[in-house]
């Protein structure tokens, strides 16, 4: 099994681990994603984006909503405001020996490790939108991600990711949307 951390800075010799401000309950941590799930990290890092997945359990409502214009089963979903620098981005790859790993979240593909990691490689990723339509993902853009987020908790969907949403564009600034 392939294990990756995405990062913006090319310089990293070890992983130390970390306490992460939204877990409180947990200790300090390196986090890990597996090479399945990589894709949700081929954007700068703090891009706002929602990743949604067609499952079986979907609704037919659902999945005509989510995905009836695409032939894809995965939509990576960013705003606009984002384009430029997804487009500019030089992602940092580093892939990490899997042994002291443990399974985080299955459906996230992530892996926690207490220890300190020491990469085994790094690679720069330097197109990846290029990289995600090889993988036949469907790739909008949205003004605004509040309203996609408020639909996804509001259906059937269960396989579904809302990353760095606190770097969102507040929900006034798509106002319009709800007149």
């Amino acid at each position: 099994m392939k294990l990756f951390h995405f990062s913006s800075s090319s310089d990293i010799e070890v992983f130390h681990p970390r306490a992460k401000a939204t877990r409180e309950d947990m200790p300090p941590v390196v986090w890990a994603i597996d090479e399945e799930h990589q894709f949700t990290f081929y954007v700068p890092r703090d891009c706002p984006r929602i990743i949604c997945t067609r499952s079986e359990d979907l609704s037919e409502e659902d999945n005509i909503r989510f995905f009836g214009t695409t032939a894809s089963d995965i939509v990576m979903t960013v705003e606009t405001g984002w384009y430029e620098r997804i487009e500019k981005a030089a992602l940092y790859r580093y892939e990490l020996p899997s042994e002291s790993f443990r399974l985080f979240d299955k459906y996230a593909g992530y892996y926690i490790s207490e220890e300190i990691i020491t990469p085994i490689k790094m690679d720069v990723i330097t197109n990846p939108l290029d990289l995600l339509i090889q993988l036949n993902i469907d790739i909008r853009l949205t003004p605004n991600l509040h309203p996609l987020r408020n639909a996804i908790l509001n259906s059937s969907l269960t396989d579904f990711g809302i990353h760095q949403f606190g770097n969102a564009a507040p929900m006034e600034a798509s106002t319009w949307l709800t007149e």
